[in-house]
């Protein structure tokens, strides 16, 4: 690299919040498979800290070697609906206690693969998982979970949909940050680094290194020298700048890999917010001259970003994967808070925007005394935006218990803090219990 990108690189770290969200090792389960659930926990503990034990030593000397700020350590795993299937258990939170138990031994700082896959049916095991769900998230720490209700190729599984909306109720009453860790999707990906929504595929390899970059700062202070200038270079700039975020994030995934003898898998070029003043995909829409993100015009802005950040990176990665694109969770994104305080955003604004970004209604807290229906029909729009448009969508929805409308929720860390924003007062109800399973969209045959 020439000085001058150098100092560029080192002055986005240090000014713009530039850094690696995520190096995420995906690890198969698939070998440990066992009728006996004691043998099977066992065997997953044992895999798990044998291939991860040196995941946090490396990343941490990456960072110091290189000064690029690696934020989490994490590992997915086989979808635990698959794994426990083999047992004769009626309950899976053994299963999350393996997992949590391993996390902890690694010192990672999440584990995701509490997981069904149920966008068609359910199979064996794949119930009790989500019936465990619940109580796995509140007596583990670092263990994720999600459920796959729907896909452009099968549909949307309504009785699933209808199941979650019970689950995300009774998650919130047996825990406090139970739901923060409970991702319902649409096109759920197999190779997705990012938290809480990981799992790792039964078509990947048996371990491989994911990574997911981040740097919504870096792309704005880049928009702030375009200051009037037309769509056109608006949209290069951002492609520039995310071409260069990706090359970091390829260089530390090739890194990893070789450091720690697994095969490098993808690169998740996702603009992921934070907390931090400045680290804001609000902000970015705010520079291309909205007064406040979720004014008319949020979504053409946000389609604008999510392409052009998709087009650079895919020219700086030989292997481009995960959910890629703009996150917009609320809880995350000080741009996002303010603009819920301020009356200029709302969930029907909300939801238009997760037709073109990288997921959906993502940490949105709501009033805990919304009903388990309400919280469905949410799920099943979201879906529907998903199915119909080829893409991942997903809900994490916080009901916050003893809250009203306007409330602020604290979780800490990365997940910020989040506004009660205010869901429609008519019920969904007689639609959510119907059940059954809204069929695949045309498009979806493409044989």
């Amino acid at each position: 690299m020439e000085t001058n990108q150098i100092l560029e690189t080192i002055r986005m770290i240090e000014e713009e919040n530039l850094d690696i969200r995520t190096i995420t090792m995906g690890i198969s389960l698939l070998d440990c498979i066992d009728s006996n659930s004691d043998k099977a926990c066992q065997k997953i503990y044992d895999k798990i800290t044998r291939l991860a034990k040196n995941l946090v030593k490396v990343g941490e000397e990456i960072e110091s070697e290189y000064g690029i700020p690696i934020i989490n350590k994490r590992i997915s795993v086989t979808p635990i609906g698959i794994i426990a299937a083999a047992s004769s258990d009626k309950d899976y939170v053994k299963y999350a206690k393996a997992l949590d138990k391993a996390a902890q031994a690694v010192g990672v700082n999440f584990i995701g693969g509490f997981t069904a896959l149920v966008e068609k049916g359910y199979q064996h095991g794949d119930e009790i998982l989500i019936n465990s769900i619940p109580q796995a998230l509140a007596e583990t720490e670092f263990v994720c979970s999600s459920v796959n209700i729907g896909s452009t190729k099968a549909g949307i599984n309504m009785d699933a949909v209808r199941h979650m909306g019970y689950v995300i109720k009774e998650t919130a009453a047996k825990s406090d940050m139970g739901c923060a860790k409970l991702v319902v999707f649409a096109n759920a990906v197999e190779d997705n680094p990012f938290m809480a929504g990981a799992f790792h595929g039964v078509g990947e390899a048996d371990c491989v290194i994911n990574v997911g970059v981040s740097g919504p700062g870096v792309v704005k202070r880049a928009l702030e020298k375009v200051k009037g200038e037309p769509f056109d270079v608006v949209a290069e700039v951002v492609k520039q700048t995310a071409f260069k975020i990706t090359r970091m994030g390829q260089l530390v995934g090739k890194i990893a890999s070789e450091r720690l003898a697994v095969p490098f898998g993808i690169v998740d070029l996702s603009l992921a917010p934070t907390p931090a003043v400045g680290d804001s995909v609000a902000y970015i829409l705010e520079e291309m001259g909205l007064e406040s993100v979720g004014t008319h015009g949020t979504t053409a802005a946000l389609a604008l970003l999510n392409d052009a950040v998709k087009k650079g990176g895919v020219m700086a990665c030989n292997h481009v994967g995960g959910l890629s694109g703009a996150f917009i969770p609320v809880s995350e994104d000080a741009g996002m808070i303010d603009a819920v305080n301020n009356g200029a955003l709302n969930l029907e604004k909300l939801e238009a925007m997760t037709a073109i970004c990288s997921v959906g209604l993502d940490m949105v807290a709501i009033p805990g005394e919304t009903s388990a229906e309400t919280i469905a029909a949410m799920i099943a729009d979201e879906a529907a935006i998903g199915v119909i448009n080829h893409k991942t969508t997903a809900v994490r929805l916080i009901p916050a218990k003893g809250t009203k409308v306007g409330d602020m929720v604290e979780f800490g860390g990365l997940l910020g803090r989040a506004p009660v924003m205010k869901v429609n007062d008519y019920a969904s109800t007689d639609f959510i219990l119907r059940g059954g399973r809204i069929p695949a969209p045309i498009h979806s045959f493409k044989n």
